[in-house]
């Protein structure tokens, strides 16, 4: 399905799981800015929506509740996405208010979330950099992941770079990441891509750039692989 089913999809299962506040947070809380996120940031790097939260309920440090634009789940990595607008709310801001909003931040983060915070502007003018920063983020856990898998240590060190990189990488720049010869980096590079880990950039009779394949994006495939029996 492509992003308007799936969105709707996405939504609907959020909405029919909720009631009262929760419920209504969502209901009034989500809209034009986060929509907007999704399909020109989100979608386009993971076309699909799981482990992502609208509107996510946590413990206010002041023994209250408060809601995050979108929360990504999954075990050993919670980050926290907030679109923030640029109106007069946000203009005529009190200085309570704003420290307020510096110290909601700060808990979050003493809480363990990765705090990511992107303007209305950005994600309208810059979506391609706002994917950069998400992938960077979710790359150091999926970096991690891949001690896990039966990669060569080389083929492990060429995924990080990729996903540290948060763009795509060319044979040079392995090259000189690694300090490898370029007949092993291009070697490597082909493995990779027979495993669909990488996919090619740009070029066509001679690759000239990689960028990260769905393997790695998603991680599903490899999350299969090691708990399977």
């Amino acid at each position: 399905m492509g992003f308007e089913e799936e969105y709707q999809t996405f939504i609907n299962e959020h909405l029919q799981a909720r009631t009262g506040e929760r419920l209504r947070r969502l209901q009034e809380g989500h809209k034009h800015a986060e929509m907007l996120f999704l399909k020109h940031v989100w979608w386009p790097l993971f076309h699909h929506f799981r482990y992502l939260h609208p509107e996510y309920e946590v413990n206010d440090f002041k023994d209250g509740k408060r809601y995050l634009d979108f929360a990504y789940i999954r075990p050993a990595i919670q980050i926290c996405l907030e679109i923030d607008g640029y109106g007069p709310h946000l203009q005529n801001i009190s200085r309570w208010q704003f420290s307020d909003s510096l110290e909601r931040q700060n808990q979050l983060v003493i809480d363990g979330w990765t705090v990511i915070r992107f303007s209305y502007d950005q994600v309208k003018e810059k979506p391609r950099r706002c994917q950069q920063i998400i992938q960077q983020a979710i790359g150091r856990w999926l970096g991690d992941e891949l001690d896990h898998t039966t990669l060569s240590l080389v083929e492990k060190e060429v995924l990080r770079l990729a996903i540290s990189s948060g763009e795509a990488i060319s044979p040079i720049k392995v090259e000189k990441h690694l300090k490898l010869s370029g007949k092993t980096v291009r070697k490597v590079l082909s493995q990779l891509v027979d495993k669909k880990m990488l996919l090619p950039a740009s070029g066509t009779v001679r690759v000239r750039s990689y960028r990260l394949g769905n393997q790695v994006r998603h991680f599903d495939l490899i999350n299969r692989r090691k708990n399977s029996p």
